[in-house]
């Protein structure tokens, strides 16, 4: 834990946190795949008086916390919505701020992210990164490609709609006879080709849209919104929404 995170959410101790909420949670009924929409950093930011940066890097605490307790309880894949293709619109400091933050982020983690044999993947358009943060991602990805645990993919300059345009444009340019595209097919175009579709969706801060994430994915996942704040969202929030979807009746379409 850094001393940022310290500061912000207590010198816990983390063996102990981690040996009474990783037993509450279900492994027998674990999601295989979860996306999370990781919403609230400024609105948390703002409720402490704190800058919106602060917030950003909050977030960032977050997102190792739960990359840490999705590798130690064995959940497969793991899709973050770290930046979207509408998120250029925010200021340009903000947005330097979250570019600075995934660089250092992927600096600071790698060699933890290799110790626990997570794989780093990214869904999005990575060409309008700035050239240092593509780079740091390309070598993360590049480092991280053999490993077979946990597989985090990073959504960064990602929309759904742009996915799902480019799926198009690509079956357009193989010239595939239309007798020939079925779901397998368009699910091999998309920037998941070849993960299970994720069961579980959480999205934090209290909104209830998807806001352009993994519209063709999601299709038939189990949806799990919750007031907390992302900053706040620790394994204990964690655990609740993994027992929250343990509980639920997967009928996909059936009786």
């Amino acid at each position: 834990m850094s001393r940022f995170s310290r500061l912000l959410f207590g010198n816990r101790s983390k063996k102990s946190s981690d040996d009474s909420v990783y037993g509450s949670v279900d492994k027998r009924r674990l999601p295989v795949h979860v996306a999370v929409i990781m919403d609230g950093n400024g609105r948390w930011a703002k409720a402490k008086g704190l800058p919106r940066s602060a917030g950003h890097r909050a977030g960032v605490e977050r997102v190792r916390t739960i990359i840490r307790m999705s590798s130690d309880i064995g959940i497969k894949y793991l899709t973050l919505y770290a930046f979207s293709t509408e998120n250029w619109k925010r200021p340009k400091a903000e947005v330097s701020t979250l570019m600075r933050l995934l660089l250092e982020y992927l600096r600071d983690e790698l060699s933890e992210l290799n110790e626990k044999n997570v794989r780093i993947k990214t869904l999005g358009d990575m060409s309008r990164l700035p050239k240092e943060v593509a780079a740091e991602v390309a070598r993360a990805t590049f480092a991280t490609k053999d490993n077979t645990g946990l597989t985090v993919n990073m959504a960064i300059n990602y929309g759904a709609r742009q996915e799902i345009v480019g799926a198009v444009k690509r079956a357009v340019s193989e010239a595939v006879d239309t007798g020939e595209i079925d779901e397998q097919y368009v699910s091999s175009l998309l920037y998941t080709a070849g993960q299970p579709d994720p069961d579980l969706m959480i999205r934090t801060s209290g909104e209830k849209r998807l806001s352009n994430y993994l519209l063709y994915q999601l299709a038939y996942a189990e949806f799990y919104f919750t007031d907390t704040h992302w900053p706040d969202f620790d394994e204990k929030q964690f655990a609740i929404a993994l027992d929250d979807f343990a509980k639920r009746d997967r009928r996909f379409g059936g009786a």
